[in-house]
């Protein structure tokens, strides 16, 4: 996802020389990416070096052993923002002292622009800093806040992982299609470019999703018949979809201990 991020910000003209990339291991296509863009790469925090932001995009399960690494990076006047899921503010505080920390939970339609992030801020984050926040959000899609932590969970599993549900719905309307009796490879690009079709209306729209539902609806139709199916109180695609993101909600609480 930070690769994703800092794709963003260099295509919307972020000074590549101002970019300092701090990985021990870095990927080929990482180095890909210094070599084209001429951002900078090292394998550890040297000497002397303070960043303005520090953005730390880690796998949870190294959260704990990598943060005090950073830390001589990072003094009074850093803004510190993570976008590791299930890590809490008070590991960062634990690492870095009391400082300006924000929480973001983005999405991989950030890679093209289309990214949904939220952010919690810390009581340390000024006003200066979340505007600097929502800059840099803005590079790869639309944002917004939370004023409560535990709100991130619930973040988590709708936008976080939502991107996975639509996926996995294309993969079924596909699968659907098969079996009405459709080849494999016509199913899907039908199925891929409906689900494409139907979000570029809601984006480009802004009329509400329940709205465009019924605009496509006529009495007694096909669509109607079909939705019957999808809105069944107990079967249809609500209570499982409850589920499903109950489910994530619990796990990011897990991750975060």
């Amino acid at each position: 996802m930070g690769g994703a991020m800092l794709s963003g910000w260099l295509a919307a003209g972020t000074d590549p020389q101002a970019v300092l990339v701090v990985d021990p291991k870095p990927s080929t296509e990482l180095m890909d990416m210094v070599a084209k863009s001429g951002i900078r790469h090292a394998e550890a925090v040297t000497e002397g070096l303070k960043a303005g932001v520090l953005l730390v995009a880690l796998k949870p399960q190294i959260m704990e052993s990598v943060l005090p690494s950073l830390a001589p990076a990072v003094d009074e006047r850093t803004l510190v923002i993570s976008v590791a899921a299930g890590t809490p503010v008070a590991a960062f505080r634990k690492a870095f002292g009391d400082i300006a920390i924000v929480r973001v939970m983005p999405n991989t339609p950030s890679q093209v622009g289309r990214g949904m992030s939220v952010g919690y801020a810390n009581d340390r984050t000024d006003g200066e800093q979340r505007a600097t926040v929502d800059k840099l959000l803005a590079a790869i899609g639309a944002s917004d806040w939370v004023e409560q932590e535990e709100q991130i969970d619930a973040v988590t599993a709708v936008s976080g992982s939502g991107p996975a549900y639509v996926f996995y719905l294309t993969e079924a309307l596909a699968s659907a299609g098969v079996k009405a009796g459709l080849p494999e490879d016509l199913a899907m690009r039908i199925a891929r470019q409906t689900v494409c079709g139907a979000g570029e209306l809601l984006y480009r729209s802004g009329l509400p999703a329940a709205e465009l539902r019924q605009n496509v609806t006529s009495p007694n139709g096909t669509t109607a018949a079909a939705l019957a199916v999808l809105m069944e109180p107990e079967s249809g695609i609500q209570p499982v979809m409850d589920k499903a993101v109950a489910a994530a909600r619990k796990r990011s609480q897990e991750l975060a201990g």
